[in-house]
Protein backbone atom coordinates (compact mmCIF):
# COMPACT_ATOMS: atom_id res chain seq x y z
CA UNK A 1 0.00 0.00 0.00
CA UNK A 2 2.94 2.39 0.74
CA UNK A 3 4.06 1.86 -2.40
CA UNK A 4 1.25 2.53 -4.00
CA UNK A 5 0.80 5.58 -2.66
CA UNK A 6 4.54 6.62 -3.21
CA UNK A 7 4.08 6.06 -7.04
CA UNK A 8 0.47 8.42 -6.84
CA UNK A 9 2.75 11.01 -5.10
CA UNK A 10 5.68 11.03 -7.14
CA UNK A 11 3.65 10.96 -10.39
CA UNK A 12 1.45 14.21 -9.21
CA UNK A 13 5.01 16.01 -7.89
CA UNK A 14 6.12 15.45 -11.86
CA UNK A 15 2.70 16.35 -13.26
CA UNK A 16 3.24 19.84 -11.19
CA UNK A 17 6.95 19.96 -12.23
CA UNK A 18 5.63 19.90 -15.97
CA UNK A 19 2.76 22.29 -15.48
CA UNK A 20 5.02 24.41 -13.53
CA UNK A 21 7.59 24.45 -16.77
CA UNK A 22 4.96 24.80 -19.22
CA UNK A 23 3.35 27.98 -17.12
CA UNK A 24 6.82 29.25 -17.41
CA UNK A 25 7.71 29.23 -20.70
CA UNK A 26 4.16 30.72 -21.62
CA UNK A 27 5.09 33.73 -18.74
CA UNK A 28 8.88 33.85 -20.53
CA UNK A 29 8.85 37.09 -22.13
CA UNK A 30 10.11 38.06 -26.43
CA UNK A 31 10.23 41.39 -26.07
CA UNK A 32 13.26 43.13 -26.74
CA UNK A 33 14.56 46.96 -27.22
CA UNK A 34 15.13 48.44 -29.90
CA UNK A 35 19.24 49.23 -30.85
CA UNK A 36 19.42 52.42 -29.70
CA UNK A 37 22.89 53.40 -31.46
CA UNK A 38 24.94 52.28 -34.45
CA UNK A 39 28.71 52.92 -34.06
CA UNK A 40 30.02 51.77 -37.47
CA UNK A 41 30.60 52.75 -40.09
CA UNK A 42 30.28 56.35 -39.84
CA UNK A 43 27.02 57.88 -41.55
CA UNK A 44 27.67 58.59 -45.42
CA UNK A 45 30.54 56.15 -45.13
CA UNK A 46 32.08 55.97 -48.88
CA UNK A 47 33.28 52.80 -49.77
CA UNK A 48 35.68 51.81 -52.58
CA UNK A 49 36.16 48.53 -53.49
CA UNK A 50 39.39 47.70 -55.65
CA UNK A 51 38.99 45.51 -58.30
CA UNK A 52 40.33 41.96 -57.69
CA UNK A 53 41.27 43.35 -54.02
CA UNK A 54 39.41 41.17 -50.84
CA UNK A 55 38.11 43.57 -47.86
CA UNK A 56 35.87 43.99 -45.76
CA UNK A 57 33.80 46.35 -43.37
CA UNK A 58 32.47 46.16 -40.08
CA UNK A 59 29.20 47.12 -39.12
CA UNK A 60 28.58 47.75 -35.20
CA UNK A 61 25.75 49.18 -33.22
CA UNK A 62 24.86 49.32 -28.90
CA UNK A 63 23.41 45.56 -27.99
CA UNK A 64 19.77 45.70 -27.03
CA UNK A 65 18.04 44.08 -24.16
CA UNK A 66 16.12 41.36 -23.77
CA UNK A 67 13.04 41.92 -20.92
CA UNK A 68 13.59 38.26 -19.55
CA UNK A 69 17.22 39.16 -19.79
CA UNK A 70 17.87 36.66 -22.65
CA UNK A 71 19.70 36.61 -25.32
CA UNK A 72 18.80 38.70 -28.15
CA UNK A 73 19.53 38.27 -31.89
CA UNK A 74 20.54 40.76 -34.37
CA UNK A 75 19.69 41.00 -38.63
CA UNK A 76 20.84 43.85 -40.49
CA UNK A 77 18.84 45.27 -43.40
CA UNK A 78 19.45 47.06 -46.69
CA UNK A 79 17.69 49.51 -48.63
CA UNK A 80 18.04 51.65 -51.44
CA UNK A 81 18.26 55.49 -50.06
CA UNK A 82 14.76 56.91 -49.67
CA UNK A 83 13.21 53.65 -49.06
CA UNK A 84 11.03 52.15 -45.48
CA UNK A 85 12.53 48.79 -45.16
CA UNK A 86 9.28 47.43 -46.25
CA UNK A 87 11.01 45.06 -48.37
CA UNK A 88 14.52 45.84 -48.48
CA UNK A 89 17.20 45.17 -50.84
CA UNK A 90 19.16 42.69 -48.62
CA UNK A 91 18.80 41.38 -45.21
CA UNK A 92 21.76 39.18 -43.13
CA UNK A 93 22.20 38.03 -39.94
CA UNK A 94 24.74 39.54 -37.72
CA UNK A 95 28.03 37.79 -36.86
CA UNK A 96 27.91 34.59 -34.62
CA UNK A 97 24.60 33.66 -36.27
CA UNK A 98 23.13 36.59 -35.31
CA UNK A 99 24.43 36.71 -31.59
CA UNK A 100 27.19 39.25 -32.04
CA UNK A 101 26.36 43.19 -31.95
CA UNK A 102 28.48 43.18 -35.38
CA UNK A 103 28.47 42.05 -39.17
CA UNK A 104 31.69 41.97 -41.22
CA UNK A 105 30.53 42.03 -44.52
CA UNK A 106 32.60 41.36 -47.78
CA UNK A 107 33.71 43.74 -50.81
CA UNK A 108 31.58 41.01 -52.45
CA UNK A 109 29.03 41.53 -50.23
CA UNK A 110 28.74 45.00 -50.36
CA UNK A 111 29.26 44.85 -54.48
CA UNK A 112 26.26 42.50 -54.60
CA UNK A 113 24.04 45.18 -52.37
CA UNK A 114 25.54 47.66 -54.43
CA UNK A 115 23.68 45.44 -57.87
CA UNK A 116 20.59 45.16 -56.07
CA UNK A 117 20.26 48.69 -55.80
CA UNK A 118 20.78 49.49 -59.21
CA UNK A 119 24.78 50.33 -59.08
CA UNK A 120 26.92 49.92 -62.13
CA UNK A 121 30.37 48.96 -62.77
CA UNK A 122 32.45 51.66 -62.04
CA UNK A 123 29.76 54.15 -60.45
CA UNK A 124 28.89 55.08 -56.47
CA UNK A 125 25.63 54.91 -54.97
CA UNK A 126 24.11 55.56 -51.60
CA UNK A 127 22.06 52.54 -49.44
CA UNK A 128 20.29 53.03 -46.02
CA UNK A 129 20.99 50.32 -42.92
CA UNK A 130 19.23 49.85 -39.85
CA UNK A 131 19.47 47.03 -37.18
CA UNK A 132 16.59 44.73 -36.60
CA UNK A 133 16.88 42.87 -33.00
CA UNK A 134 14.70 40.17 -31.69
CA UNK A 135 13.87 36.97 -29.80
CA UNK A 136 12.80 35.22 -33.44
CA UNK A 137 10.12 36.69 -32.76
CA UNK A 138 8.71 40.09 -32.13
CA UNK A 139 11.43 42.15 -34.10
CA UNK A 140 12.17 45.68 -33.48
CA UNK A 141 13.73 48.15 -35.47
CA UNK A 142 16.81 50.53 -34.48
CA UNK A 143 14.90 54.30 -34.44
CA UNK A 144 18.39 55.02 -36.57
CA UNK A 145 19.74 54.36 -40.03
CA UNK A 146 22.71 54.89 -41.59
CA UNK A 147 23.63 55.98 -44.84
CA UNK A 148 26.82 54.29 -47.04
CA UNK A 149 27.92 55.13 -50.40
CA UNK A 150 29.70 52.21 -52.45
CA UNK A 151 31.57 52.93 -55.16
CA UNK A 152 31.71 49.16 -57.63
CA UNK A 153 35.03 48.51 -58.88
CA UNK A 154 35.73 48.56 -63.18
CA UNK A 155 35.45 44.45 -63.14
CA UNK A 156 32.85 42.39 -60.67
CA UNK A 157 33.43 41.24 -57.93
CA UNK A 158 31.18 38.32 -58.47
CA UNK A 159 32.59 36.40 -61.68
CA UNK A 160 30.54 33.66 -63.38
CA UNK A 161 32.60 30.59 -64.16
CA UNK A 162 30.12 29.63 -67.17
CA UNK A 163 28.96 32.08 -69.90
CA UNK A 164 27.10 32.26 -72.51
CA UNK A 165 26.07 34.38 -76.07
CA UNK A 166 22.33 34.40 -76.72
CA UNK A 167 20.67 36.72 -78.38
CA UNK A 168 18.99 37.73 -82.24
CA UNK A 169 21.99 38.36 -83.66
CA UNK A 170 23.78 34.74 -82.55
CA UNK A 171 24.18 30.91 -83.99
CA UNK A 172 21.35 30.05 -81.46
CA UNK A 173 19.11 32.70 -81.86
CA UNK A 174 17.34 34.23 -78.63
CA UNK A 175 16.39 30.79 -77.35
CA UNK A 176 18.24 30.74 -74.09
CA UNK A 177 18.53 26.94 -74.67
CA UNK A 178 20.79 27.00 -77.35
CA UNK A 179 23.00 29.79 -76.47
CA UNK A 180 26.52 29.25 -77.77
CA UNK A 181 28.94 28.69 -74.38
CA UNK A 182 32.13 30.33 -73.82
CA UNK A 183 35.75 29.17 -73.51
CA UNK A 184 37.17 30.03 -69.65
CA UNK A 185 40.93 31.05 -70.49
CA UNK A 186 41.43 32.06 -67.10
CA UNK A 187 39.61 32.97 -64.27
CA UNK A 188 36.79 35.72 -64.98
CA UNK A 189 38.21 35.61 -68.41
CA UNK A 190 35.88 33.80 -71.66
CA UNK A 191 36.89 33.43 -75.21
CA UNK A 192 34.56 32.43 -77.94
CA UNK A 193 34.80 32.13 -81.90
CA UNK A 194 31.22 32.48 -83.52
CA UNK A 195 29.29 34.18 -85.93
CA UNK A 196 27.12 37.63 -85.63
CA UNK A 197 24.41 39.07 -87.79
CA UNK A 198 22.47 42.10 -88.03
CA UNK A 199 20.34 41.70 -84.60
CA UNK A 200 21.42 42.19 -80.74
CA UNK A 201 23.10 39.89 -78.46
CA UNK A 202 24.20 39.27 -74.56
CA UNK A 203 25.76 37.13 -72.21
CA UNK A 204 24.11 35.52 -69.67
CA UNK A 205 25.95 33.07 -66.84
CA UNK A 206 24.07 30.05 -67.12
CA UNK A 207 21.17 28.76 -69.55
CA UNK A 208 18.08 27.43 -67.35
CA UNK A 209 16.47 29.60 -64.47
CA UNK A 210 16.95 33.23 -64.70
CA UNK A 211 20.56 34.22 -65.31
CA UNK A 212 22.83 36.70 -64.46
CA UNK A 213 23.06 38.69 -67.78
CA UNK A 214 25.73 41.08 -69.30
CA UNK A 215 26.60 43.69 -72.11
CA UNK A 216 28.98 45.71 -73.86
CA UNK A 217 27.43 49.58 -73.16
CA UNK A 218 29.79 51.03 -75.61
CA UNK A 219 32.78 51.84 -73.21
CA UNK A 220 32.55 48.67 -70.96
CA UNK A 221 30.98 45.31 -69.85
CA UNK A 222 28.02 46.09 -67.57
CA UNK A 223 25.23 44.05 -66.22
CA UNK A 224 21.56 43.77 -68.18
CA UNK A 225 20.94 45.34 -71.72
CA UNK A 226 21.78 43.93 -74.67
CA UNK A 227 24.50 45.00 -77.50
CA UNK A 228 23.85 45.73 -81.16
CA UNK A 229 25.00 44.32 -83.93
CA UNK A 230 24.87 46.02 -87.68
CA UNK A 231 25.88 45.34 -91.08
CA UNK A 232 26.66 42.09 -93.09
CA UNK A 233 26.94 38.51 -90.67
CA UNK A 234 30.84 38.57 -89.70
CA UNK A 235 32.73 35.90 -87.55
CA UNK A 236 34.21 37.27 -84.83
CA UNK A 237 36.72 36.62 -81.82
CA UNK A 238 34.89 38.25 -78.47
CA UNK A 239 37.03 38.08 -75.49
CA UNK A 240 35.51 40.04 -72.22
CA UNK A 241 37.40 40.09 -69.09
CA UNK A 242 35.24 40.29 -65.97
CA UNK A 243 37.94 41.57 -63.69
CA UNK A 244 38.17 44.88 -66.05
CA UNK A 245 34.97 45.02 -67.08
CA UNK A 246 36.65 44.97 -70.55
CA UNK A 247 34.91 43.09 -74.10
CA UNK A 248 37.13 43.38 -77.46
CA UNK A 249 35.50 41.89 -80.84
CA UNK A 250 37.71 40.94 -83.41
CA UNK A 251 37.03 39.57 -87.03
CA UNK A 252 38.18 36.47 -88.19
CA UNK A 253 38.59 36.93 -92.03
CA UNK A 254 40.19 33.31 -92.66
CA UNK A 255 41.78 30.78 -91.44
CA UNK A 256 44.21 28.93 -93.73
CA UNK A 257 46.44 25.66 -93.58
CA UNK A 258 50.12 26.77 -93.79
CA UNK A 259 52.16 23.94 -95.14
CA UNK A 260 55.85 24.72 -93.93
CA UNK A 261 58.06 23.21 -97.16
CA UNK A 262 55.97 25.39 -99.39
CA UNK A 263 56.27 28.29 -96.98
CA UNK A 264 52.70 29.33 -97.81
CA UNK A 265 48.61 29.08 -97.16
CA UNK A 266 47.92 25.69 -98.90
CA UNK A 267 43.83 26.38 -98.84
CA UNK A 268 41.58 28.13 -96.62
CA UNK A 269 39.15 26.37 -94.22
CA UNK A 270 35.35 28.28 -94.90
CA UNK A 271 33.75 28.94 -91.51
CA UNK A 272 31.39 26.41 -90.52
CA UNK A 273 29.86 26.98 -87.53
CA UNK A 274 30.01 26.71 -83.90
CA UNK A 275 33.69 28.19 -84.08
CA UNK A 276 34.49 25.33 -86.80
CA UNK A 277 36.19 25.84 -90.15
CA UNK A 278 36.23 23.05 -92.60
CA UNK A 279 37.35 22.43 -95.90
CA UNK A 280 36.72 18.67 -97.23
CA UNK A 281 38.34 16.20 -99.78
CA UNK A 282 41.78 18.56 -100.07
CA UNK A 283 44.52 17.28 -101.99
CA UNK A 284 47.67 16.09 -99.45
CA UNK A 285 51.25 16.05 -101.12
CA UNK A 286 54.48 16.41 -99.12
CA UNK A 287 57.79 18.33 -100.17
CA UNK A 288 60.36 16.40 -101.27
CA UNK A 289 63.98 16.80 -99.66
CA UNK A 290 67.07 15.33 -99.81
CA UNK A 291 66.88 13.59 -96.22
CA UNK A 292 62.85 12.47 -97.57
CA UNK A 293 59.22 13.89 -97.47
CA UNK A 294 58.41 17.11 -95.42
CA UNK A 295 54.82 16.91 -94.03
CA UNK A 296 54.95 19.67 -91.14
CA UNK A 297 52.13 21.84 -91.06
CA UNK A 298 50.21 24.36 -88.59
CA UNK A 299 47.32 26.60 -89.44
CA UNK A 300 46.59 30.58 -89.68
CA UNK A 301 44.60 33.14 -88.24
CA UNK A 302 43.43 36.32 -89.95
CA UNK A 303 42.09 39.48 -88.03
CA UNK A 304 40.80 42.27 -88.96
CA UNK A 305 40.68 44.84 -85.89
CA UNK A 306 38.53 47.32 -85.09
CA UNK A 307 40.92 50.28 -86.68
CA UNK A 308 40.39 48.60 -89.96
CA UNK A 309 44.12 47.27 -89.37
CA UNK A 310 45.01 43.61 -90.22
CA UNK A 311 47.09 41.05 -88.55
CA UNK A 312 48.07 37.18 -88.41
CA UNK A 313 48.05 34.77 -85.39
CA UNK A 314 49.94 31.17 -86.00
CA UNK A 315 48.04 28.35 -84.07
CA UNK A 316 50.41 25.28 -84.04
CA UNK A 317 51.63 22.44 -81.46
CA UNK A 318 52.38 22.72 -77.87
CA UNK A 319 55.86 21.31 -78.88
CA UNK A 320 58.78 22.50 -81.17
CA UNK A 321 59.24 19.21 -82.61
CA UNK A 322 56.88 16.22 -83.44
CA UNK A 323 57.16 12.74 -84.95
CA UNK A 324 54.41 12.23 -87.63
CA UNK A 325 50.81 11.19 -86.87
CA UNK A 326 49.76 7.88 -87.12
CA UNK A 327 46.91 5.65 -86.83
CA UNK A 328 47.56 5.47 -82.79
CA UNK A 329 47.97 9.17 -82.18
CA UNK A 330 46.36 10.32 -78.99
CA UNK A 331 43.64 13.04 -79.53
CA UNK A 332 46.07 15.50 -77.48
CA UNK A 333 48.24 15.43 -79.98
CA UNK A 334 45.90 18.17 -82.60
CA UNK A 335 45.56 20.29 -79.43
CA UNK A 336 46.22 23.98 -81.12
CA UNK A 337 48.05 26.45 -79.32
CA UNK A 338 49.15 30.18 -80.13
CA UNK A 339 52.69 29.52 -81.77
CA UNK A 340 55.18 31.90 -83.28
CA UNK A 341 55.18 32.27 -87.13
CA UNK A 342 58.65 30.80 -87.55
CA UNK A 343 58.68 28.76 -90.84
CA UNK A 344 58.95 25.13 -88.91
CA UNK A 345 58.83 25.51 -85.34
CA UNK A 346 55.36 24.30 -83.57
CA UNK A 347 54.17 21.87 -86.35
CA UNK A 348 52.27 19.45 -86.75
CA UNK A 349 53.17 16.58 -88.95
CA UNK A 350 50.75 14.55 -91.23
CA UNK A 351 50.12 10.72 -91.32
CA UNK A 352 52.27 9.49 -93.92
CA UNK A 353 49.50 7.77 -95.53
CA UNK A 354 47.63 10.92 -96.10
CA UNK A 355 50.72 11.60 -98.36
CA UNK A 356 49.66 11.98 -102.61
CA UNK A 357 45.84 11.05 -100.91
CA UNK A 358 42.61 13.71 -100.06
CA UNK A 359 42.00 14.57 -96.75
CA UNK A 360 39.20 16.65 -94.93
CA UNK A 361 40.09 19.16 -92.01
CA UNK A 362 38.45 20.74 -89.83
CA UNK A 363 39.80 22.86 -87.00
CA UNK A 364 37.66 23.33 -83.83
CA UNK A 365 37.45 25.92 -81.19
CA UNK A 366 34.37 25.75 -79.17
CA UNK A 367 33.86 23.72 -76.30
CA UNK A 368 32.21 20.59 -77.35
CA UNK A 369 36.32 19.64 -77.23
CA UNK A 370 38.86 19.76 -73.76
CA UNK A 371 41.11 22.24 -75.76
CA UNK A 372 40.88 24.05 -79.06
CA UNK A 373 41.87 21.38 -81.73
CA UNK A 374 42.02 19.85 -85.44
CA UNK A 375 41.35 16.91 -87.10
CA UNK A 376 42.45 14.87 -90.09
CA UNK A 377 40.72 12.54 -91.33
CA UNK A 378 42.04 10.69 -94.74
CA UNK A 379 39.26 10.02 -97.48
Amino acid sequence: MKNIFYSLLAGIVAMLVITGCKKDKTLSSTNVSAVSNLFLPENAKYIKIVSGAAGSVAFEWEQAHAEDNGLVLYEVAFDKEGGDFSKPLYSVPSDGNGLYNKLTLTFSDLNKIATLSGVKPQESGKVIWRVISSKGINEVASKESRVVEIERPAGFTDVPTELFLTGTATEGGDDLSKAVKFKQTAPGKFEIFTSLKEGSFHFADRITGTPGTYSYDGTKLTEAGNTNFAGATKVERIEVDFNVASYKVTEVTAVGLWFSADNKIWFDLPYSGNGTWSADNKSIVFHQESWGRDERYKFRFTFKNADGSTTTQYYGSANADNSAADANTPPTYYYMKPVNNSQYDYTFKFNHAFDNKTASIKVIFNTTVPEYTHTVIGN
